[in-house]
């Protein structure tokens, strides 16, 4: 499944509907969610037949075409089989009870209710609320894709402006060239990322370069009169500033990961609890701004479009054990440098991107001489 994304450019008054729109499937998300409450051993075929009940209570959810209430209703069942699942795991902290929404941001279709232009240049919305016909704007074309293959169209309100998203069920695979490389990466604040042969890539601090933009723009919302014209445009301004910061994060993440794919056969990486790393009060926004995560999360995705091997280790005493010798070397998180008794000296994340690497050779069983031959193992997948 690969996602599509397109910018939707129409008049304010469209807008205005897609507003309705995104309003009526929040209404039936929580009332599926109210039915849940209400109700033991509820199903998913319960909640559908529910979608269609309050279709016929309130006439203007009736306006939203059927396949997009039953979205609405499956997005209530997973985060309701989410909490199980947690629940099950035994996961600490928090479960992830499920909660009403109330500033959704998004209306899914299925396979109806909207209908592509012959040029594949333009989407209408063909249900009750009818939102007509909006231009696509982007650089991907949909020639290549058949009508048949797209499964969901979602439409997302966004600080500037509103896009929507094409879920194509289609597998993307992509050809290259062996390189016979093993890499393993240590992931840091000082560096981005610490690879095995000692390279190192700096750390963009995109929420650090403009947090003094976002105080200003923060300021001057607060400063506006409540419920005022001129306090929303403050926070849409705010908005887009933060959004600006996600976009940036989210493309240095990508080109990063495509890099350290293309250059090596086997990638190592370590498999971070970032949840409970954020609990340090003094570290958060420096972690938060890093998105280790989703660096990780595009590695699995694109380590499987090239048929590559990506593996996750534990981080336990990744930078403690000396990557010559294997001796526990105990150090402060402040101390920089490597060194043991063994006579091996060097940077504290070079020493740990080597013993990553070995540990993920170790655990994959993977004789480094045939690293560009083996299967890959991802545990997740990203759609782009």
């Amino acid at each position: 499944m690969i996602t599509l994304e397109f910018k939707l450019k129409g008049k304010q008054q469209q807008y205005r509907v897609i507003d309705e729109m995104i309003r009526t499937a929040q209404f039936i998300r929580n009332k599926a969610l109210r039915h849940w409450m209400d109700n033991s051993s509820v199903k998913l075929s319960d909640l559908y037949k529910q979608c269609a009940v309050l279709a016929k209570e309130f006439e203007w959810a009736g306006k939203l075409n059927s396949m997009a209430r039953q979205a609405s209703a499956e997005r209530a069942i997973f985060a309701i089989q989410r909490f199980f699942a947690n629940c099950k795991s035994n996961k600490p902290g928090k479960k992830g009870y499920p909660q009403f929404k109330k500033f959704s941001r998004s209306v899914e279709y299925k396979t109806s209710g909207w209908k592509l232009s012959s040029d594949k240049r333009s989407l209408t919305f063909t249900d009750g609320f009818a939102a007509g016909t909006f231009k696509l704007v982007g650089s991907r074309d949909l020639h290549f894709y058949a009508p048949s293959e797209i499964k969901r169209v979602r439409v997302i309100r966004r600080a500037d402006g509103y896009y929507t998203q094409f879920c194509i069920a289609v597998e993307r695979t992509e050809a290259l060239t062996p390189t016979g490389k093993a890499l393993g990466i240590d992931v840091g604040l000082n560096h981005f990322y610490t690879d095995s042969t000692g390279a190192t890539v700096p750390n963009p601090r995109h929420l650090r370069n403009s947090e003094k933009a976002l105080k200003r723009a923060q300021r001057r919302v607060s400063r506006m009169k409540l419920g005022s014209a001129n306090r929303k445009k403050a926070i849409n301004r705010l908005g887009r500033k933060h959004l600006k910061v996600s976009r940036q994060r989210k493309d240095f993440a990508v080109k990063t990961a495509l890099c350290v794919v293309k250059s090596s056969d086997f990638i190592a990486y370590e498999d971070l609890q970032v949840r409970n790393m954020v609990k340090n009060h003094k570290l958060a926004k420096s972690i938060s701004d890093a998105a280790w995560s989703q660096f990780a999360q595009w590695l699995q995705y694109l380590g499987k479009v090239y048929g590559k091997t990506v593996v996750a280790v534990a981080p336990q005493y990744t930078s403690q054990d000396c990557s010559t010798c294997g001796t526990l070397v105990h150090k402060a998180l402040s101390v920089r440098t490597h060194v043991c008794e063994c006579g091996a000296v060097l940077a504290r994340d070079h020493n740990a991107a080597l013993n990553i690497l070995a540990k993920a050779l170790r655990q994959a069983g993977v004789n480094l001489n045939t690293v560009g031959h083996t299967e890959i193992n991802a545990w997740g997948q990203t759609d782009l």
